[in-house]
């Protein structure tokens, strides 16, 4: 989703663009696959992840589809499809290919192309380019890899598909089976087991209130009894004979029990973990510039510009708990249009260096205790901000229109779009 507002931006705005995609198709995380990598369920094995989705079958939105459109590109339910305000996957994916045939963008894509590396250039800082490495993974007898120069790279690479685990003494010794949500798809494989679901978020009350439809039994582990909501705390007295409220896991034994805060214990089948997912980048050299440092990627003006390779390396997509495609599309317009003029007051490093920290101290309590405040806050600045910048871009642009046909740069930029 990503990727496709930034490969529509960017050549809106002149740019010559290419777009890096790993899979058969368009549609990143929305595109369900069935498979899973069954030699490593946890998705522990170092980066990237054999299998790139964590779609399972039954997702639904928790979002309606009025938040889940592009601005000028509505989620309008069509005949024949799924119709429903908070619809399935599936139907996400068909609006993303309708979204790419309505916009050409097709034309900009290469499927099946994985990034092996991005790096910089040699040369002068100013004027150095992106050299990308990247391999063709629709051949099956292996393909040489191709390396390609870009003015510009805009990762889009999505965060849902490198598995975060808890760190939970004796999980090495522990016998039974252990998943990460990643691995997960249908409930069926856990029938008639004693399920431990760990992780009280949508993927988690989700995945516990499928899976107790066929296990002996489910535990649902909460960290805390701020994460049980009046609804979940609704739906676990009513389905109470299969369905269990646990508050942290303590420890796992050798011999099969999982045991929890209070003390108590129950011998499991399975362990599924739905404890979120990792920023990854093994693709992107920066010679240090961007790291991820306790699964925080930085620095990065506005979640967007690293301040020291601006603006010829950018990220959209990073933010969570946003209305993914209005702010995709914003941060996108953003990149696209300072790609050219892009004026030194947006990234200082040392002011960049101290929102971030004033950003950290405050959103330790914010984004907790006023999770809905802090998200319309900054989404409330943010849009301020960047309408105020458009308008005035579109002044200049009218006003250069008067005044007649000026030449105009055309860069070349890649895009990556590894999910």
């Amino acid at each position: 989703m990503a990727g496709l507002a930034s490969a529509r931006e960017l050549r809106r705005e002149g740019h010559d663009v290419t777009v890096l995609e790993q899979s058969g198709d368009v549609g990143g995380q929305w595109r369900y696959d069935p498979m899973t990598d069954g030699a490593d369920p946890l998705g522990a094995a170092a980066a990237p992840v054999k299998v790139h989705g964590s779609m399972y079958a039954s997702l639904r939105l928790i979002s309606a589809r009025e938040t889940m459109g592009f601005t000028d590109f509505q989620f309008a339910p069509k005949d024949g499809r799924d119709v429903r305000r908070f619809p399935g996957h599936r139907e996400v994916y068909l609006y993303l290919k309708d979204f790419c045939d309505a916009f050409g963008l097709m034309e900009l894509v290469r499927l099946n192309t994985g990034v092996v590396r991005v790096a910089l250039a040699p040369g002068p800082i100013p004027t150095r380019q992106w050299m990308v490495r990247s391999v063709d993974l629709g051949k099956s007898d292996g393909a040489e890899e191709v390396e390609e120069e870009f003015d510009a790279v805009v990762v889009a690479n999505g965060h849902y598909s490198q598995p975060r685990l808890p760190s939970i003494v004796g999980m090495e010794v522990w016998r039974g089976r252990q998943v990460h949500s990643h691995s997960y798809r249908v409930p069926e494989p856990f029938r008639d087991e004693v399920v431990v679901v760990v992780g009280c978020g949508a993927s988690g009350k989700d995945i516990a209130m499928e899976v107790r439809r066929v296990a002996k039994e489910v535990h649902l582990v909460a960290k805390s009894m701020e994460e049980v909501t009046q609804e979940l705390a609704k739906v676990l007295s009513k389905y109470s004979a299969s369905l269990h409220l646990q508050l942290h896991v303590e420890r796992l034994c050798e011999d099969g029990r999982v045991v929890f805060g209070d003390g108590s214990s129950i011998l499991a089948d399975t362990i599924i973990y739905c404890t979120g997912f990792n920023y990854s980048f093994p693709f992107l050299d920066t010679e240090g510039a961007v790291t991820v440092d306790d699964n925080c990627v930085g620095p990065l003006f506005e979640h967007v510009f690293p301040p020291s390779l601006a603006p010829s390396l950018s990220f959209v997509g990073i933010p969570v708990k946003v209305f993914a495609p209005w702010f995709f599309e914003a941060q996108a317009k953003w990149v696209a249009q300072f790609m050219d003029e892009f004026v030194s007051k947006y990234c200082d490093f040392r002011s960049v260096e101290k929102w971030r920290y004033e950003l950290l101290v405050s959103s330790l309590v914010n984004m907790f205790d006023n999770l809905e405040t802090f998200r319309d806050e900054y989404q409330d600045s943010d849009s301020i901000r960047k309408g105020v910048e458009e308008w005035h871009l579109s002044a200049q642009r009218a006003q250069a229109a008067a005044a007649g046909p000026a030449t105009t740069k055309e860069q070349s930029l890649g895009l990556l779009e590894q999910g």
